[in-house]
């Protein structure tokens, strides 16, 4: 039997040039170009130059429990809650000598009330133990404290600290997927993707008129495309209008008042 051939492996020595390519950068998965996105941000932002949140708070920590509060229930829910609550206990400490017990009767009205009332005495025991009975101003901070996911997070260092974030609530997370401006699977895919694809002058805004453009235009169960005025731009393929909506400033938020 003949002996099989052995093929000889050629290993490069060590003086010899090798080229190595890099991979392209992965594109931005958007369908949209860089001056469509710059366009529609500039839209909402004649629309509503200064958006806001519309969770009532009266500083840091309120707006910690107020979003914390909100998951699962609208925001207007929240607010009828919390005004009586925020009058007695509107700090850490307060929240914690009101007990879970008398918390739970100003917030019965909201979902998932009985967790959320010993969540939120948990996080006020956290921060007057460990931070002073102060709200931290890091994202790894915040979400140690019970009840606080990414979004939450994100609300807080934004709205109380002023920073740039992408907080994906269900309306971010629909209006990203459905006119595919950053699509995703998950909340955390969609956040990552919004953070590159909105112009970054744009961004510390964004995710209040992307919220609010889900909110009261391009609703969950039928878009609203004759008030959208972005209606040329989009690429939804649900949406019914090419026609964009008069671009006029909008009245000035009444917050409290919203209608979900």
């Amino acid at each position: 039997m003949a002996n099989p051939k052995l093929k000889t492996v050629v290993k490069p020595s060590q003086n010899s040039n090798v080229i190595t390519r890099r991979k392209p950068a992965a594109a931005v998965k958007t369908a949209y170009s860089v001056a469509e996105r710059e366009e529609i941000f500039r839209r909402f932002s004649v629309q509503r130059p200064e958006p806001r949140g519309e969770l009532e708070h009266t500083n840091p920590f309120t707006l910690v429990v107020a979003v914390a509060l909100s998951a699962q229930a609208t925001d207007a829910g929240v607010n009828k809650a919390t005004r009586a609550l925020f009058k007695v206990a509107d700090t850490p400490q307060k929240m914690l000598d009101l007990g879970e017990e008398k918390l739970r009767d100003y917030i019965k009205t909201i979902g998932l009330y009985r967790n959320k009332a010993k969540n939120v005495i948990a996080l006020s025991k956290m921060l007057v133990d460990e931070f002073a009975a102060q709200v931290p101003e890091t994202r790894e901070k915040l979400v140690r404290l019970p009840g606080v996911g990414r979004k939450t997070a994100n609300v807080v260092l934004s709205m109380a600290f002023g920073q740039a974030t992408m907080a994906v609530d269900t309306h971010i997370f629909r209006i990203a997927n459905r006119i595919r401006l950053a699509p995703g699977k998950t909340p955390d895919e969609v956040e990552a993707r919004l953070m590159k694809v909105v112009p970054k002058h744009y961004l510390y805004h964004a995710h209040h008129w992307l919220i609010l453009h889900g909110r009261y235009t391009c609703k969950a169960r039928r878009p609203e495309c004759e008030r959208c005025v972005i209606a040329d731009i989009c690429k939804s393929p649900e949406k019914s209008s090419d026609i964009p909506a008069p671009l006029v400033e909008l009245p000035p938020q009444v917050i409290g008042e919203a209608v979900e």
